[in-house]
């Protein structure tokens, strides 16, 4: 059995300024399962540290700017809430990148870890400022 620790986690950089949600997202999710490492299992959490800048610039492809919407429903009879992407981006700007990347991570007891480890932030100021990070893209 493989023991887990924070020793042999990596701390990854992205900048999402232009960058595609989707495609930023799938990078994303692949280095918080640790799907990167030679020795990837799925059920043990091995996945590293990700950082995301700027990503209240992130772009959507096509005409999704204009007709994606977010659905969440309170629970009660007639409460969905619907919100377009502008205004998503100016209630909770960093909300379209996580939930592109909690809709990747599989839906299981690890996705919490995943999650816990994945550091989000809309401007280019972060707090991980003296961490030595793998890649500065």
């Amino acid at each position: 059995m493989v023991k887990t620790n924070n020793e042999n986690r990596e701390w990854y950089l992205f900048d999402a300024n232009k960058k595609v949600v989707g495609r930023l997202a799938t990078q994303i999710a692949d280095l918080l399962r640790g799907k990167n490492k030679p020795n990837f299992m799925p059920n043990i959490d091995q996945g590293d540290y990700v950082v995301v800048i700027n990503a209240d610039k992130v772009i959507l492809t096509g005409n999704k700017e204009d007709q994606k919407r977010y659905y969440k429903h309170t629970g009660y009879i007639g409460n969905l809430k619907i919100k377009t992407v502008a205004e998503i981006r100016e209630s909770d700007p960093e909300y379209i990148l996580k939930h592109a990347v909690t809709g990747m991570l599989p839906d299981n007891k690890l996705r919490d870890g995943f999650l816990s480890r994945f550091k989000i932030y809309a401007g280019s100021k972060h707090p991980h400022q003296n961490i030595k990070f793998v890649n500065q893209e």
